[in-house]
């Protein structure tokens, strides 16, 4: 979709004689072009919400608010949280995949370990991890995971062997070091959602045994980067995980430089990178980048041209 954005965007600047958009200049007006419609999505949500309690949205090809959680779905992530210091946990500003945190939906947190500790050994040619101070002979392989936290990585790894005592075989190569902190569980371990609460609501639950959060019934704080998970046993490896909204990645239209310095579509380019909003949103986000490109090169008629364009397709949207 983006080559399309692209050459109709050209198209309309060239027709009204505004000179070139380069690509660069292009992928840094798609860039935020996408998140403001990105970030538009949950205020018509919202207002559909609104509409649809007041019996006054349709239904069927016509539930806008099913079409917009459709859409919205396609950015939700699910995955553990690394663990900080005590019962914190960072969320993920950018996990190994580039997913980008934008809005946390719920936190999911689970029961304690079997088994936690810090590897004090390990052996990358035979997958093995070893903790000295835990006796593993009674460990049934099959029914446990491990999940192993190596810097700023989280790994969940079937546990495959019980080698001795204190060393377990897993299925993972990529354990290059000891002193890691680990914790075994069930893989038929479940989940409780945790409930969200204000900095002040916690010290006030906490001052209560009948009120405090336990493990079947947890709370969590947020801060900017990350969440404080209560009660404070809550604190091992792998045992939060969270449910977020990621960012849309960024938009880069990529290219090959030809003899006549024309620039050409490079779908095949290793840092390629496509809207990943719907088809449907394409005249909106060619309005939108004719609105950033307008008041970049000071043109007033391609800004106007861009805004009117984008009002008719809000009044079609609803």
């Amino acid at each position: 979709m983006i080559d399309s954005v692209r050459n109709t965007v050209l198209a309309v600047a060239n027709k009204h004689n505004f000179g070139y958009i380069t690509p660069a200049d292009f992928n840094l007006y798609a860039k935020q072009a996408q998140l403001d419609v990105f970030e538009n999505y949950f205020y018509r949500y919202n207002e559909w919400i609104q509409k649809q309690n007041a019996r006054v949205s349709g239904s069927g090809y016509a539930d806008i608010v099913r079409n917009l959680e459709e859409v919205i779905d396609t950015f939700s992530v699910e995955g553990e949280l690394h663990k900080g210091l005590g019962n914190k946990y960072k969320m993920p500003n950018e996990d190994n995949n580039g997913n980008t945190y934008y809005l946390l939906d719920k936190v999911l947190v689970s029961s304690s370990p079997v088994y936690a500790g810090l590897t004090d050994g390990f052996s990358a040619s035979n997958n093995t991890i070893e903790d000295s101070t835990k006796d593993f002979s009674s460990l049934i392989p099959s029914i446990y995971s491990a999940a192993i936290q190596v810097g700023d990585t989280l790994q969940f790894v079937d546990v495959l062997e019980v080698v001795d005592d204190t060393t377990l075989r897993i299925d993972s190569s990529e354990i290059s070091s000891s002193g890691n902190n680990y914790a075994l569980y069930l893989k038929s371990k479940t989940y409780k959602v945790a409930e969200r609460v204000s900095h002040s609501k916690i010290t006030m639950l906490n001052a209560s045994n009948l009120t405090a959060p336990k493990i079947t019934s947890p709370a969590y704080t947020q801060s900017e980067l990350s969440i404080s998970v209560f009660p404070e046993s809550v604190n091992f490896v792998g045992q939060v995980k969270s449910q977020y909204i990621r960012k849309p990645k960024d938009p880069k239209w990529t290219y090959v430089d030809i003899s006549n310095g024309e620039p050409l579509f490079n779908q095949s380019s290793s840092d390629y990178q496509d809207f990943e909003l719907p088809a449907t949103d394409e005249p909106l986000l060619v309005s939108k980048i004719l609105q950033y490109a307008g008041v970049s090169i000071r043109e007033k008629d391609i800004y106007q041209t861009g805004l009117q364009d984008e009002m008719k397709d809000k009044q079609k949207q609803g």
